[in-house]
C-alpha cells in the first residue's frame, strides 16, 4: 500500500521557560506573545527542542507502520535516524511551555498546500490536518482523483465550512474531524451525498478523547515534557488510517492510537510491532485506574446531578416549578452548558432520565459532556429499602439490627444495566447507602447496628465488583447523615467503623483500590445538636479519620455536603483540605452545596438561565479555591 499525504510541514521550537510569567503579555485578542523585551541576563530557558511537525508527523507515524508514503510536493523522507528534509520554506511554530501551561506562536495564516498531481497512482490520498486549502487546489485534488479512479481519498476536516469541501468530502471514505455536530450542520455537507453512502467511517478526535460510533477510547494528551496536543491529533488520525488500511477493526485502530500517543516522544512515535506488544498488556484494570485518576485531577471536581425523581420533585415543589421532563431537562442543562465547565469538574454523575435527554445542540447529555472532555457517569443504585420492609435475598440479618435501618436496592439486574451504560459512553457509576446516628437515653450509639453496617458494605463491594467487571469506575458512598443528634466524636467513631467494614469487604470481593473511589461524609456533629462544628474542628477530626482508616492505594477521596448550606460545605472542605497531606487526591462531589444557588436563581423560568449559570460558576470557583489551601 502507498499514501500520497497532501499538508504543509511545520518546524515546532518548544522552548520550556522559567516560572516567570514576564515572558508572554496577552493582546486585545487574547492571544499570548512572547515579550521579547525581558533581560534575557534574568530569565532562562530550561530546554530547547526543535521537531518537525504537520504532515512530517503523519509521514513518521504511516513509515513506522510499516507503509510506503510520501509527501506532495516535498523531499521529506523519514529513516531510522528521523526525518530529514532538504533546504525548503517551513512554517515555524513556537511551543511555549511555562508553569505548567503551554502557548502557542504561530503564523495567523499558513501557505497554501500546493498539489502537485504525480505521475504514478497512490493507493490513499490523505489531506492531513496540517493542510492549508483553497478552491485552486481541491480542484487539482479533485483531477487528479478522476484520472485516478483507483485512489481512495481521505481527509481531515478543521473548518467544514469551507465551500470547496462539498466534492472532497462527496469523494472520501474516511474523515477525521474535531466535532461531529460541525461536520454535519456545515454548508459543505449538505451539498454532497454523504447522508447516503459517500463516507463509510467519520471518526470524532476530541483533545483527550477518539470515537468512531459507540466505539471510543481515552487518550492522553497533556504532555507539556514532549508532545503537545497538536501533535497528538496527527499521530492519533495518522495511526487510525494506518490501522484501517492494515486491516486492523475499528476497535483495534482507537486502541492503536492511544496507545501511540500515550507512549510517543519527540521525533519517536512507536513502530506497529511496539504498539501490538503495548496492546497485549494493556488491559481494562489500567484502562479502570486511569479513568479514576483523571476523575479526582485536582483542583477540579465531580458534580453530583444525579438527584432521583422523589428527590428533584421536593427540589421543585419548594419553588412551585413543575416537575415536568422538560422542566427537569432544561434545570440540568444549565449546569452542563456552563461556560468553562471543564475548568472546574473532571466529571458529572447523571440519573438515568438525564443520560437519554438532550442538550441545546441535539446531542446527548452524555455525548456532550464528553465532547466538553468531562467524563459521564452514573448513579445505578435503586434507593433505600427499610429492614422492616425487606432483606436482601442473600443477606439476612441476624437479631441485631433496627426495623428503621436501611439497605440499598438495585443489585438485581445490575450488570445488564452496567453493560447498556457502557454502551452509551458512561465511564463511572455511583452507589450510595446511608447510616443514621441514633442514641439512647444514656447517649450511647444504638444505630447503625454491626448487621446494618455489614450488609450495605457488602452490597457496596457486590456492585463495586460488577462495575470493574463492566469496565466502569465504581464510586462507593457510604453517607452518616447529617440531619442527626450526635457529636462530631460520634460520627468519627462511626465514619470509622464504616470505613474498616466497607474496605475489609472490597478487598474479599476481589475489587481493584486503584479504580475505585470513596464519596464519603465530613465528620462533623449532627444537624440538630445545638452546639455545632467548626469547621477547624471538621477539617482536623475527618483528616485523622480518614487518614486512619483509608487504605493508601485508593484512587481517591470526594466529599459530599449532605445537607450542608454551601457556604458551609466549601469552608469545611478548605480546612480538610489544610489538613493534608493525604495518600490520596481528595476533592469534592457536591451535588445541593453547587446546586442550589442556581436552582433559586432560576426558578423554573428560563429567562433566568444566564442568572443561574453565574451562579453555579461563583460556587465552582469557591470550590476550586479551597481545593488550593493547602498549608
Amino acid at each position: 500500500m502507498n499514501i500520497l499525504i497532501v499538508g504543509n510541514i511545520l518546524n515546532d521550537i518548544y522552548l520550556n521557560l522559567d516560572t516567570r510569567s514576564e515572558h508572554l503579555e496577552t493582546d486585545k485578542n487574547h492571544v499570548k506573545w512572547l515579550n521579547i523585551s525581558f533581560d534575557a541576563s534574568e530569565h532562562h530557558f530550561f530546554s530547547k527542542n526543535a521537531s518537525l511537525g504537520g504532515a512530517a508527523v503523519t509521514l513518521e507515524v504511516l513509515t513506522k507502520l510499516g507503509l510506503y508514503a510520501k509527501i506532495n510536493n516535498s523531499n521529506l523522507s523519514f529513516t531510522d535516524d528521523g526525518p530529514s528534509v532538504d533546504t525548503q520554506t517551513i512554517a515555524s511554530r513556537f511551543i511555549l511551555i511555562a508553569d505548567e501551561n503551554i502557548s502557542y506562536i504561530a503564523p495567523s495564516t499558513f501557505k497554501t498546500t500546493s498539489f502537485i498531481a504525480p505521475k504514478d497512482d497512490y493507493d490513499y490520498l490523505y489531506i492531513d490536518r496540517s493542510a492549508t486549502l483553497n478552491q485552486k487546489t481541491a480542484s487539482s485534488i479533485l483531477s487528479y482523483l478522476d484520472n485516478s479512479p483507483n485512489t481512495r481519498l481521505i481527509i481531515y476536516v478543521r473548518n467544514p465550512h469551507e465551500s470547496y469541501l462539498g466534492p472532497l468530502l462527496s469523494r472520501a471514505e474516511l474523515v477525521f474531524c474535531e466535532n461531529f455536530s460541525a461536520i454535519f450542520s456545515a454548508p459543505s455537507f449538505d451539498q454532497t451525498p454523504l447522508g447516503k453512502t459517500a463516507i463509510t467511517k467519520i471518526v470524532d478526535i476530541s483533545e483527550d478523547h477518539i470515537s468512531f460510533g459507540k466505539l471510543s477510547e481515552t487518550i492522553s494528551v497533556n504532555r507539556i515534557d514532549m508532545l503537545t496536543h497538536l501533535s497528538a491529533y496527527s499521530i492519533t488520525s495518522a495511526t487510525i488510517l494506518g490501522a484501517l488500511i492494515l486491516n486492523f477493526s475499528m476497535k483495534e485502530s482507537l486502541k492503536f492510537a492511544r496507545i501511540n500517543v500515550e507512549n510517543s516522544r519527540l521525533d519517536a512515535t512507536l513502530y506497529l510491532d511496539q504498539i501490538r506488544n503495548q496492546s497485549k498488556v494493556t488491559s481494562y484494570k489500567d484502562n479502570l485506574e486511569l479513568i479514576a485518576s483523571s476523575l479526582v485531577l485536582e483542583p477540579k471536581g465531580i458534580l453530583a446531578a444525579d438527584e432521583s425523581g422523589g428527590s428533584i420533585h421536593k427540589k421543585f415543589d419548594q419553588l412551585a416549578i413543575d416537575d415536568t421532563y422538560q422542566n427537569r431537562r432544561d434545570y440540568r442543562n444549565i449546569f452542563f452548558t456552563t461556560p468553562n465547565l471543564s475548568n472546574y469538574v473532571n466529571g458529572v454523575i447523571l440519573f438515568d432520565e438525564t443520560a437519554h435527554q438532550l442538550a441545546d445542540n441535539g446531542q446527548n447529555f452524555v455525548d456532550f459532556l464528553i465532547s466538553k472532555r468531562i467524563i459521564p457517569g452514573i448513579k445505578v443504585d435503586q434507593g433505600l429499602e427499610k429492614f422492616a420492609n425487606s432483606v436482601p435475598k442473600h443477606l439476612v440479618p441476624d437479631e441485631n439490627y433496627k426495623p428503621e435501618e436501611t439497605w440499598t436496592l438495585g443489585l438485581d439486574g445490575l450488570q445488564k444495566r452496567l453493560a447498556n451504560y457502557y454502551q452509551m459512553g458512561l465511564r463511572f457509576a455511583k452507589w450510595r447507602s446511608a447510616f443514621e446516628i441514633r442514641l439512647d437515653e444514656q447517649g450511647d450509639i444504638i444505630t447503625p447496628t454491626t448487621t446494618a453496617i455489614e450488609t450495605n458494605c457488602q452490597i457496596l463491594a457486590d456492585y463495586a465488583h460488577a462495575c470493574q467487571k463492566a469496565g466502569i469506575v465504581p464510586i462507593v458512598e457510604p453517607e452518616v447523615v447529617y440531619d442527626g443528634y450526635y457529636t462530631i466524636e460520634q460520627n468519627a467513631e462511626t465514619t470509622a467503623k464504616i470505613l474498616d467494614c466497607l474496605f475489609d469487604k472490597l478487598v474479599k470481593a476481589n475489587v481493584n483500590l486503584r479504580a475505585c473511589i470513596l464519596k464519603v461524609n465530613m465528620v462533623l456533629a449532627g444537624k440538630q445538636m445545638e452546639t455545632q462544628s467548626t469547621p477547624s474542628e471538621i477539617g482536623k477530626m475527618t483528616a485523622e479519620t480518614l487518614k486512619n482508616h483509608v487504605p493508601a492505594d485508593l484512587a481517591g477521596v470526594v466529599f459530599l455536603s449532605g445537607g450542608q448550606t454551601p457556604e458551609q460545605a466549601t469552608d469545611n472542605l478548605a480546612e480538610i483540605i489544610k489538613n493534608g497531606p493525604y495518600e490520596w487526591p481528595v476533592t469534592f462531589s457536591f451535588a445541593r452545596a453547587l446546586q442550589d444557588p442556581a436552582l433559586f436563581a432560576w426558578a423554573g423560568d428560563n429567562k433566568n438561565t444566564e442568572k443561574a449559570r453565574q451562579a453555579f460558576l461563583d460556587r465552582l470557583i469557591a470550590n476550586a479555591s479551597a481545593l488550593n489551601s493547602k498549608q
